[in-house]
């Protein structure tokens, strides 16, 4: 029952949740221009990157019960070369989003009969950015972490229902109808999940199947002797890694086993976050918001290539910078807006995004140490946020007050990612 996790986390600001789960639902289940299947692939490409089992293992099951092929589970050599191609500006955008140059996204979209549309790459973009943002908010909350008696006991095991991916219709309300515990809902959800583990079984059984006849084959083939008995171990070893594939089975309790192996998932695994400030660039690298913002360039760009999504994201930005901080502002000595635009800038501010009207000296003085250090590892490294952080940071804050925090660190890195991604892509169109 860990489903929930996110959306009771997020719930102490229900008009932010509200917000979200319309964007979710958007992303994943509405029309648009990528496969179903496809959109929960690139979800696990991405919370893989930062390591993050509890997305990893829903976009598991999300892919499955989209009718995605089992065999994709073994990794990326395992996968369509079009949807592999896509790795490269994955690795760059949780990591290192200015590096991301028009060529990148021209490789992508020359690739003779694996190359994407603008809309495909516009949507796959915004799902990589929201996935990589959304796993911050997962370690920054503490929702990866397993709630047991030595937790903080704020996560309650609900049904194993599928609320976290808003299946109820977008909507005002949508957070309270999908926060409800609905029983019916929940009859159907189990009943689902059992179809699904036979099924799992099922292709479990008949993959074990293929694979003897096949090693058969090859002994029959390379003959007696030792290259026999490499091919049967070689063999043994690609069955051992689509077993670790399907492990994300649900067990007889319904709750979700932890994935085996994230590294099939990704490429290049030591590449990571350098700090932007220590770079040997020139300093014209730093991207500047007055040549290219979200209001005046982003937001048309991926509302044209991708209808409605554009508002959705918007909306969703809007409502974080809306939510009430009167209490954390006032413990800090300044106003609600000045200590948001302080944590927004710094999470900027480390991705190279620079705000011509703002003096950067304020962050320092509105943001503790130990603040910095928090919201830095969970915006750029968040696998490395361990269960205590949470507790530790701000202990005259609220839950609800950490929570805020988070938020906005969600949504200024997705902001962020977009702002470099999108540039790129007009680059590429000029």
């Amino acid at each position: 029952g860990r489903l929930e996790a996110v959306t009771q986390q997020m719930g102490y600001h229900p008009q932010y949740l509200d917000s979200f789960l319309k964007t979710q639902h958007y992303l994943m289940h509405m029309d648009g221009p990528l496969p179903f299947d496809c959109r929960h692939y690139i979800a696990i490409m991405a919370a893989a990157r930062h390591q993050c089992r509890y997305l990893v293992n829903l976009h598991v099951l999300q892919f499955l019960r989209a009718g995605g092929d089992p065999q994709w589970l073994r990794g990326l050599d395992f996968i369509p070369p079009k949807l592999r191609n896509l790795n490269e500006i994955n690795k760059i955008l949780a990591h290192r989003p200015w590096l991301i140059t028009k060529e990148h996204i021209e490789k992508l979209l020359k690739i003779s009969e694996w190359s994407w549309s603008l809309a495909e790459l516009v949507h796959a973009v915004v799902l990589l950015a929201h996935c990589h943002a959304l796993a911050s908010f997962v370690f920054g909350c503490g929702c990866e972490q397993d709630e047991g008696p030595g937790g903080r006991g704020l996560l309650k095991p609900l049904s194993p229902g599928n609320q976290w991916f808003c299946e109820a219709p977008a909507g005002n309300g949508c957070s309270q109808e999908l926060l409800r515990i609905n029983r019916k809902r929940s009859l159907d959800s189990c009943m689902e999940l059992d179809s699904l583990r036979e099924r799992m079984q099922r292709i479990h059984v008949e993959t074990e199947g293929r694979e003897e006849m096949r090693l058969l084959q090859q002994d029959r083939e390379e003959g007696e002797g030792q290259e026999a008995e490499v091919g049967l171990q070689d063999g043994t070893e690609h069955h051992s890694d689509l077993s670790a594939g399907l492990s994300h089975l649900a067990d007889t309790d319904g709750e979700v086993t932890s994935a085996t192996n994230l590294a099939c998932y990704m490429q290049d695994p030591d590449f990571g976050y350098q700090d932007f400030a220590r770079r040997d660039e020139d300093q014209t690298q730093v991207f500047r918001v007055q040549d290219y913002s979200w209001e005046d360039h982003g937001f048309s760009l991926v509302n044209r290539l991708y209808s409605d999504i554009g508002h959705l994201l918007d909306e969703k930005f809007r409502m974080v910078d809306g939510l009430q901080s009167s209490a954390m502002a006032k413990r800090q000595g300044c106003e609600p807006s000045v200590f948001k635009r302080g944590i927004w800038n710094y999470i900027h501010c480390m991705f190279g995004i620079r705000y011509d009207d703002y003096d950067y000296a304020e962050v320092n003085q509105l943001l503790e140490r130990m603040l910095k250090v928090y919201i830095k590892t969970v915006t750029c490294y968040p696998e490395k946020t361990n269960s205590e952080m949470f507790d530790r940071f701000w202990k005259q804050f609220k839950h609800s007050e950490k929570v805020h925090v988070n938020l906005l660190i969600l949504e200024a890195r997705m902001q962020a990612e977009l702002l470099y991604a999108l540039q790129a892509i007009t680059q590429y169109m000029i």
